[in-house]
């Protein structure tokens, strides 16, 4: 929906009186700058300056400096914004103007450019075209349900399959084709991956006592990597599934490829005097049964020829594709011997390996880089004993761009792998490189995505994507120090390339490139306002988000089939155990969750907003105890003072008997249901955003500990347990003799009318919703609406229960209700949602709607009726939650004495929704207003969505300087068709000392719609004239409403498409 014009600003309550300008500042003294001030000015002048080779910088950055310095800045705010972009002069100010000097010259001590930076063609990536990025489908599901008769087959196919990768992959193609086209075939192919997956990870075995020609190993590799692509093509339900699966079978090769293997390494041999001792037992090997591992010896063979015959280098590379000594012993034809060769065999060795790598990794090596490129330009190979391999360019594809940005890529990564063979610090720009990879997949996107099958060639441009995919995932990996030294600019612009990079990774995607859009978005506001910080933050945090329902997807998905497949095939448990996370970690999302946790501490200490939010700010002692989500304690009922230390808080769980504090890493909002809960109750109640203090408070189980808020941080420290009972002494809680004190209520009964109109609120018949509202109409200014409203007074439902039409419900229920528990709930609100409508009922609901001007729903037909009636039941039913039933009992309210009302009100077509506290709840500061706002309907900021609001503070003398104080992070929106909303309105809510507030639910009578939200486009994010106007206006509502009532408030309220604010109701604030 198109963003709703700004509601009109209010006036300032009072002339606001201009102040006098300031006089200008002095000029400071500065005797020296700081030497490691100018290290790090000079090595951003020279990024700055393309990194030239021997250039110094050091007197002009002490220039620029000292100039910053005699503004008045302090050294550390300096550094401060040396590290995060933050420009180092105002708007008008800047550095004096440098003397002419002449260029930089290249450092003579070390050989003129020897040892420089690694020089680079730029690639002129296309515009990313948001149509192509985006893929609503292929994503794997978060179901864990898969068919057994697919693992029963896996297992008992396994020992053939033992023999060979042929057999392999031959019974892995017979699996494929009866997974695709069964019932469950999602299902089918998770098991399927998982089992290709444990053979790529060595945990099952590749060859035993099975003498193969590689070419037939090719073959059926072809035929079965043939088949994943039309998956990937035609099925596109199942594009992520066939992804992973081609990644981990490799591509296969058409034609003499494969037999190339056999015939090529005894020219080798024979051309350079190398026919026996290791390189025969080699070759025995590759005879015998050729697999994956063969392209890591040859690596080793390689770089111990590049590193002068140094044979640590060759066990370094073999060690780290995960072969050692053992391994090697254990082939069919085993490898005993190390490479012995002589300086004189170098350099033809080197030749002739790096020829014949091209043929193992052709069958081998699909996502090699290098390898995929060669099939989409093209490559011949010589005859070798009747075999040579010609491969044709695939038109369309292998444009020049893409040529020139290959050549690039591998030029800098074959730079990388000879520094790290020489222990040398990288001389590839690592972000230049990571745009150029990105650039590259964005120019095969359309032929990824297009559905064109190239002739059958789509593999090959498949396969290239996966090499780029992993090139790219690599080169963030071996950058993170780096991008973190050269400050928060580069680490962003960092986040970024490598957001946009799993971006092209993921199917179902639509969320990550919301992200990525926002975060582009954010980055363009670096340095150059005061909010850039929050902004950015509340793009990362959505960014995590996104990137955790990932991995929980996989979890889903893929550990139950690991473990009920794992376990059949006799894997070793700990590759059981870690099989998710090692899959993970192998995408590109986790270098990205890498990124992600070095810019957050920079963006924390940029906004000023420490390593915590306090939430509730009390000081409490308490025994630690750990859980991973709360909603698994919150019925629990603790005997000794307790601090909760949980993973997982959405907002709407009930906080636990004895439950004195609760500390998570989860962000649920300050107005959520727990967060009131827990300012109230006086618990302790804070967000911590520091990984490594978290992972501390995780491991102090059964601690006795005090946690003492204090502003944005929190003190945790060790207590004594007899300091934790001395804290609790005076608290009659943890008396195992203990009487809850009773808060007192009355039963309210039915007064003989079945629906009342407004303007027959009275506090005998309806809640302080109803009642609160209609004390508003009619004294609001005209730019603040109320809906019209009509209510089932106290005691219908209990009518409706005793009316003859339901008296089996009734019969029911009163077996039930005496007597009743926790485990009895589900069962007694499934029968009030069983009560039919009397007719008495039906037909005053009708006549008093439609006297208030309200649309009766039963005028648009029996369907209509029965949606309305399923909401109102709903809300009835709704008072033997688990919730409400555990808060009475907390509270010692009698629950059989809650009384409930339903308000019933058109669904308001809400743009945005708010929540306003008119004293500030953190803080108890009478003179600020807070509030916290989403698009759509307001469930989403009370409910369980993840994610942030936008919020902000407005001091109440100066509402038309509100000030954003967090933007949104939330990933959806609610939107409602045109229906009404049946609002429970209890006797058990607005009650001192006791917030009962979201306990009970108000339901559409119509499904609400979930829609991503684009905040890269939302007005209320980007236009700062626009949220300044909304936001005063909603303050200035909060305002109006509290001095009405006369008492602070906690109201909700809406902005209309047309620029309507409207409040739907309002209670005391508790």
């Amino acid at each position: 929906p198109a963003p709703p014009p700004a509601p009109t600003p209010p006036p300032p309550p009072s002339p606001v009186k201009a102040a006098a300008p300031a006089p200008a500042p002095k000029k400071v003294v500065v005797r020296e700058v700081p030497e490691e001030l100018i290290g790090i000015m000079g090595y951003i002048m020279w990024e700055r300056a393309g990194q030239p080779d021997g250039a110094d910088f050091g007197a002009e950055a002490e220039r620029e400096l000292r100039a910053a310095l005699e503004t008045g800045l302090s050294a550390s705010e300096v550094k401060h914004r040396l590290k995060t972009g933050i420009p180092l002069f105002e708007p008008g100010q800047g550095p004096p103007p440098a003397p002419a000097k002449q260029a930089p010259k290249p450092s003579q001590s070390s050989g003129g450019s020897s040892g420089g930076k690694h020089k680079m063609d730029a690639v002129n990536r296309p515009p990313v075209d948001e149509g192509l990025l985006i893929q609503h489908e292929g994503a794997i599901s978060g179901n864990s349900h898969f068919p057994d008769w697919m693992k029963d087959r896996i297992i008992s196919e396994e020992p053939g399959c033992t023999r060979s990768f042929m057999h392999r992959f031959n019974a892995a193609l017979g699996m494929l084709n009866d997974g695709r086209g069964s019932d469950d075939p999602e299902g089918a192919m998770t098991l399927l991956y998982v089992w290709l997956r444990f053979c790529e990870i060595r945990q099952l075995v590749w060859n035993k006592n099975y003498n193969i020609k590689p070419r037939e190993i090719s073959a059926a590799q072809t035929r079965l990597t043939d088949t994943l692509c039309d998956v990937f093509k035609n099925q596109k339900q199942h594009r992520q599934l066939a992804h992973m699966c081609m990644a981990a079978v490799g591509r296969g090769a058409e034609g003499n490829a494969g037999q190339r293997i056999r015939d090529e390494i005894l020219d080798v041999q024979r051309a350079n005097d190398v026919m026996g001792g290791f390189m025969e037992e080699w070759h025995q090997k590759l005879h015998n049964n050729t697999t994956p591992d063969d392209v890591a010896i040859c690596q080793a063979i390689l770089d111990y020829l590049e590193a002068g015959l140094d044979i640590n280098q060759y066990w370094n590379t073999l060690h780290a594709n995960g072969i050692d000594k053992e391994r090697l012993l254990s082939y069919d034809r085993s490898i005993h011997s190390e490479p012995n060769f002589r300086q004189d065999q170098i350099k033809g060795l080197t030749r002739d390996l790096n020829k014949y790598m091209v043929t193992l990794k052709a069958v081998h090596s699909g996502a090699d880089l290098d390898s995929a490129t060669k099939y989409i330009f093209g490559y011949s190979q010589d005859d070798c004993k009747g075999s040579s391999v010609s491969v044709s360019r695939i038109d369309g594809v292998a444009t020049p761009e893409l040529e020139r940005a290959l050549q690039t890529i591998i030029g800098a990564m074959e730079a990388n792998r000879s520094s790290r063979l020489k222990s040398q610090a990288s001389s590839v720009d690592a972000l230049q490189l990571l745009e150029a990879v990105v650039g590259a997949r964005q120019m095969i996107r359309p032929h990824i995505v297009g559905g064109n099958d190239f002739g059958g060639r789509l593999k090959d441009v498949v396969y290239l994507d996966l090499a780029l995919e992993t090139t790219g995932r690599v080169v963030v990996e071996g950058a993170l120090g780096d991008f973190e030294k050269r400050g928060v600019a580069v680490l962003m612009k960092a986040v970024g390339l490598a957001l946009e990079n799993v971006c092209l990774s993921l199917w179902g995607n639509n969320e990550l490139v919301l992200c990525w859009k926002e975060w582009q978005a954010a980055s363009q506001h670096l340095g150059n306002n005061d909010d850039w910080a929050l902004r950015t933050k509340a793009a990362l945090d959505r960014i995590q988000i996104a990137v955790q329902d990932v991995v929980e997807r996989y979890n889903n998905r893929l550990q139950p089939a690991a473990v009920a497949l794992g376990g059949g095939l006799g894997v070793d448990h700990h590759a059981i155990d870690i099989f998710t996370e090692e899959v993970v970690r192998g995408t590109s999302a986790a270098p990205l969750s890498q990124l992600l946790r070095r810019v957050d501490p920079l963006l924390r200490q940029a906004a000023d907003l420490g390593s915590w939010q306090v939430i509730s700010a009390v000081n409490v002692k308490g025994f630690v105890e750990v859980v991973d989500d709360i909603a698994t304690v919150q019925n629990d009922v603790y005997s000794r003072p307790t601090v909760i230390v949980a993973g997982r808080v959405s907002g709407e769980e009930e906080i636990p008997e004895g439950c004195v504090g609760v500390l998570t890493s989860d962000m649920p909002d300050v107005l959520a249901h727990i967060s009131v809960r827990a300012r109230n109750e006086g618990v302790a109640f804070c967000t911590c955003f520091d990984p490594d203090e978290m992972r501390r408070l995780q491991t102090l189980g059964g601690t006795p500990v005090t946690v003492a808020p204090a502003g944005n941080e929190v003190s945790v420290t060790a207590a004594s347990a007899s300091e934790v009972s001395s804290s609790s002494s005076g608290d009659d809680s943890y008396s195992d003799n203990n009487q809850v004190p009773r808060i007192q209520i009355e039963k309210r009964v039915f007064r003989g009318q079945w629906c009342v109109a407004s303007d027959e609120f009275e506090a005998d018949n309806v809640g302080g919703k109803s009642r609160n509202l209609q004390g508003l109409r009619g004294r609001l200014p005209e730019n603040i609406k109320l809906p019209v409203s009509t209510a089932l007074p106290f005691g219908v439902c209990d009518q409706v229960i005793a009316h003859p039409v339901n008296a089996s419900v009734k019969a029911s229920l009163d077996g039930l209700l005496p007597n009743l528990d926790v485990d009895g709930l589900d069962t007694v609100q499934q029968l009030i949602r069983s009560l039919q409508a009397p007719p008495e009922l039906v037909e005053q609901m009708r006549s008093k709607m439609a006297a208030g001007g309200q649309p009766f729903p039963g005028n648009a037909g029996q369907e209509r009726w029965e949606a309305a009636w399923r909401a109102i039941t709903g809300v009835w039913a709704s008072k033997w939650n688990q919730r409400s039933f555990i808060s009475c009992r907390k509270a010692g309210i009698a629950h059989e004495d809650i009384s409930m009302a339903v308000l019933c009100q058109e669904v308001v077509q809400a743009e945005y929704s708010f929540v306003i506290h008119t004293t500030h709840p953190q803080t108890g500061n009478t003179d600020e207003i807070y509030a916290e706002v989403v698009r759509g309907l307001g469930e989403v900021l009370v409910g369980n969505y993840p994610g942030r609001a936008l919020s902000f503070v407005a001091k109440k003398s100066d509402l038309k300087n509100p000030q954003v104080t967090g933007f949104p992070s939330k990933n959806v929106g609610l939107f409602a068709p045109p229906s009404m909303i049946f609002r429970s309105d209890s006797n058990g809510e607005d009650l001192e000392g006791y917030a009962g507030a979201g306990l009970y639910d108000s339901i559409i009578m119509d499904a609400s719609e979930e829609r991503p939200i684009d905040y890269s486009k939302d007005l209320l994010v980007q236009d700062v004239g626009y949220q300044k106007a909304t936001l005063a206006a909603i303050a200035y509502a909060g305002l109006v409403v509290e001095n009405l009532l006369g008492s602070p408030q906690d109201i909700e309220g809406c902005i209309t498409a047309n620029g309507d604010l409207v409040i739907v109701q309002t209670r005391p604030q508790v």
